[in-house]
C-alpha cells in the first residue's frame, strides 16, 4: 500500500487547524519574563516569554497594542494573554497576544539592578577610572566568539582603516555555562600579551543571551585591566553591566572597531596638511630671520669706527659748507649794505662839496668854523680848498645876524 505523502505547508497548517481548535490554547494568560523584545518599525512588536524552565516566543500585532498597558522592556515580568498559533512559514507555534500587563520585575533583570547598584557603590563606574584609548592602536585584542557577525566585522573594519593593524583574537565563549569565566580569562591573557586596546563582545540577542556580560566575574576583569577595554555587546539598544565597567562603550563591534582603530588614511591626510603648515611656517620664520639679519648688518654697518667717521667726516662736512653758504650770504649783505651807505656818504661828502667850489674855514686848532662868533679881529684862520688851503687873517667882522635884525 502505497503511503500518502504531504507538504511542509499542508503539515504546518494542519497543526496550526489542531491547536486554533482547541479551546484551552485560546484566550490563554501566560506568565513570565520578557526577553529577546523587538519593537518592529512596522508596529508590531516581537518578545519571547521565560521561566526557570522554558521559553514560548510571542507576537502582539499593531491592531492589539491598545491591549499593552505600558512600554514593556526586557527583563519584565508580565501577564500576556491570547491564543497559541503556528507561523506556518517556520512550522514555529507562538503566542499572539491581544493584552500584556506587567506584574513586577523579572529574576534576571532584578539581578542585573541588584548588581549593577552594588558595582557603581564600589565605585567601578566613576568617570576618574576610565582610562583613555590610544591615539594610534598597533596591537589590537578582541575578546568574543571566533565565528559569527561581530569578530568579522572588528577584522574588517579594523583592517580596512588601518591595512598594518595587528589583531589578537582570544576564542571566548560568549554565552551560556562558563561564557563569564572564559570572557575574563580571554582580558587577563590579553593583558599579558600586552595590547594596546581591545574590544570586548559579542553580537545581539535576548537578556539571557548576552548574561555573561552582566556578570561580576566579566565587570571585574574589565575594572582591574591595564588595557584600555571598549565593551561591544549586542546591538545598540542593549546594556550590560560590561558597558557601565568598561572604559569605552560602543553600541556595535563595528563601532567599537572605529573608535579603537585610527582612519590611516585620514591620518596621512591630517600629517600632509601639518606638514604643509609646517613648512609655510618655516618658510616664514626663515623669511623673518634673513630680514632680521639684514637689519642688523645694517646696525652693524652703521655702528662701524669707519662708518662712524665717515659719518662724522660727513657731518663736518656739510656743517662746513653750510657755515661757508651763510657766511657768504652774510658778507653779501653786508657789501650791499656798505654800497649803500657809501652811496649815500659820497652824497653828504665835504670832498665832493670841495670839488663843487664850495670850502670851509677852521682855527688854528683845527676845529671848524661855523659862526663869526667864534673868532676874532686878527685871528688866523685857514680856508680848505677841493686843492689846497689858505693862511688868513680876520681884518674885519661883519655879523650877519645883527644886519638880519
Amino acid at each position: 500500500m502505497r503511503q500518502r505523502t504531504y507538504s511542509v505547508e499542508q503539515v504546518n497548517k494542519y497543526i496550526s487547524s489542531l491547536l486554533s481548535g482547541e479551546p484551552f490554547l485560546q484566550g490563554i494568560c501566560v506568565e513570565g519574563e520578557v526577553s529577546n523584545l523587538k519593537y518592529h518599525s512596522s508596529g508590531h512588536i516581537y518578545f519571547d516569554l521565560k521561566d526557570a524552565s522554558g521559553k514560548l516566543s510571542a507576537a502582539m500585532f499593531r491592531q492589539y497594542r491598545g491591549g499593552l498597558s505600558y512600554h514593556m522592556n526586557e527583563g519584565d515580568k508580565v501577564r500576556a494573554r491570547g491564543d497559541i498559533s503556528v507561523y506556518t512559514r517556520n512550522g514555529t507555534y507562538q503566542l499572539l497576544a491581544k493584552q500584556v500587563a506587567a506584574c513586577g520585575a523579572g529574576d534576571l533583570y532584578t539581578r542585573f539592578e541588584q548588581l549593577k547598584k552594588e558595582l557603581e557603590e564600589m565605585g567601578m563606574f566613576a568617570a576618574e577610572y576610565k582610562k583613555p584609548l590610544p591615539g594610534y592602536v598597533r596591537h589590537l585584542g578582541v575578546v568574543t566568539a571566533p565565528t559569527g557577525a561581530a569578530v568579522r566585522d572588528v577584522i574588517r573594519i579594523s583592517t580596512r582603516r588601518n591595512p598594518g593593524i595587528h589583531i589578537t583574537l582570544f576564542p571566548a565563549k560568549v554565552q551560556g555555562d562558563g561564557a563569564a569565566e572564559s570572557v575574563a580569562l580571554g582580558i587577563e591573557r590579553l593583558n599579558a600579551i600586552g595590547v594596546d586596546a581591545m574590544i570586548v563582545g559579542r553580537g545581539g540577542g535576548s537578556i539571557e543571551d548576552l548574561w555573561a556580560f552582566n556578570e561580576e566575574t566579566v565587570a571585574r576583569a574589565i575594572f582591574n585591566s591595564e588595557v584600555p577595554v571598549i565593551s561591544a555587546v549586542g546591538h545598540e539598544t542593549d546594556t550590560t553591566i560590561a558597558d557601565f565597567v568598561a572604559d569605552v562603550r560602543a553600541a556595535t563591534p563595528s563601532e567599537a572597531a572605529e573608535l579603537a582603530v585610527a582612519d590611516v588614511g585620514k591620518l596621512i591626510e591630517s600629517l600632509s596638511a601639518y606638514r604643509q603648515r609646517y613648512d609655510r611656517l618655516m618658510e616664514r620664520r626663515l623669511l623673518e630671520a634673513w630680514q632680521r639679519i639684514d637689519i642688523i648688518q645694517d646696525k652693524l654697518r652703521l655702528m662701524h669706527p669707519a662708518e662712524k667717521l665717515r659719518q662724522n667726516m660727513q657731518m663736518l662736512k656739510d656743517k662746513r659748507e653750510r657755515l661757508i653758504s651763510v657766511m657768504n650770504k652774510r658778507m653779501d649783505t653786508l657789501e650791499h649794505r656798505l654800497e649803500v651807505a657809501a652811496g649815500r656818504l659820497e652824497g653828504v661828502s665835504p670832498l665832493k662839496r670841495l670839488q663843487g667850489g664850495y670850502s670851509y674855514l677852521s682855527d688854528d686848532n683845527g676845529r671848524n668854523i661855523r659862526s663869526v662868533s667864534q673868532v676874532n679881529i686878527d685871528d688866523k684862520v685857514r680856508a680848505v680848498l677841493a686843492d689846497g688851503r689858505l693862511l688868513m687873517r680876520i681884518e674885519d667882522i661883519e655879523d650877519g645876524r645883527k644886519e638880519h635884525a
